[in-house]
């Protein structure tokens, strides 16, 4: 991660999390000489400027992008295309669009056509994250070693794409360039159906959190608990992934419940080498993650132990 200019000004639209830790691995790397930051929220905004994460700040996300030669959008991407008719007039030439958007189809949809034929538009996806949201739960670590996949166009200019992978590798990334239908296929399976497992997991618990006494929440054991990790992500965000990745999520959800269909089969039939045969082949997969350095292997998932023994005993 080299500390140099790579471009003059930068404007980030939206400062939640992923967007205030954008900001903070660009101050980090000294990437820019001017970084300004755009918020539909004025909290938000005020948490940016009191946490100083950038050098101009603006309701207004025309005044961020003028004279900005790289722009991200950082918002849910059900806002995008809005945000695209707002900034388009401020785009000065040769400036580069990008985005941090869970989909990628819909979001050359929403934007190919509102964006001016003078800009280069390269759609781009961190695969980082956490459940937390807000610019003060942002940290410039968050992309270091994780992959961002960039969906450029076909006839996309080269040079942008180089430019902005350049950046995201400077920021601690590794780079992906894929299709942006693929992606959304691959990302479907890998984040988006298990976060509505997770949601429906989690739904399905509260329901019979009246039964049960709050015996569900009392006695959570660690499979739920990672289970609520996830299910408490912002709840915006996802909405927008699901309503605009829908064909992909329906078709991973179709395949899903066929094989949830032959484990509860094999669960009705003791079919115990049927089970133990996908728990070996799951538990592989697991190790791969690790070997990958997309996860570590320290025990339970690195929890500091002194706090939860505290909070579960």
């Amino acid at each position: 991660m080299a500390e140099t200019i790579l471009f003059d000004r930068i404007a980030l639209i939206g400062i939640g999390l992923i967007g205030s830790s954008i900001a903070r691995a660009i101050l980090r790397g000294n990437l820019t000489q001017e970084l300004a930051i755009s918020d539909a929220s004025p909290q938000h905004l005020s948490e940016a400027e009191k946490l100083e994460l950038g050098h101009a700040y603006h309701t207004d996300p025309l005044e961020a992008v003028k004279n900005a030669d790289l722009v991200i959008l950082c918002t849910p991407v059900g806002t995008y295309r809005e945000i695209g008719e707002r900034i388009a007039p401020g785009l000065k030439a040769g400036a580069i669009v990008s985005d941090v958007g869970s989909v990628k189809e819909h979001v050359i949809n929403a934007l190919q056509d509102v964006l001016p034929a003078h800009v280069d538009f390269i759609p781009g996806h961190p695969i980082s994250g956490t459940e937390k949201s807000g610019p003060v739960h942002g940290f410039a670590e968050l992309f270091d070693n994780r992959y961002c996949i960039l969906t450029p166009a076909d006839d996309a200019a080269q040079l942008a794409v180089d430019r902005l992978k350049e950046f995201w590798e400077a920021i601690g990334s590794d780079v992906e360039i894929m299709d942006a239908k693929h992606h959304d296929l691959v990302l479907a399976i890998t984040s988006h159906v298990p976060h509505l497992i997770a949601y429906n997991i989690v739904g399905t618990a509260d329901d019979l959190e009246s039964v049960t006494k709050s015996e569900v929440i009392k006695f959570s054991a660690g499979g739920f608990r990672d289970f609520t990790r996830i299910a408490a992500s912002d709840p915006i965000m996802w909405r927008d992934v699901f309503l605009t990745n829908r064909d992909a999520v329906l078709e991973m959800l179709g395949r899903f419940l066929e094989d949830l269909s032959m484990l509860q089969r094999a669960v009705r039939d003791s079919d115990g080498d049927m089970l133990e045969g996908l728990f070996t082949r799951t538990r592989n997969i697991r190790r791969s993650i690790i070997d990958a350095g997309q996860e570590t292997d320290a025990p339970d998932f690195g929890r500091a132990h002194h706090t939860e023994r505290s909070e579960e005993s």
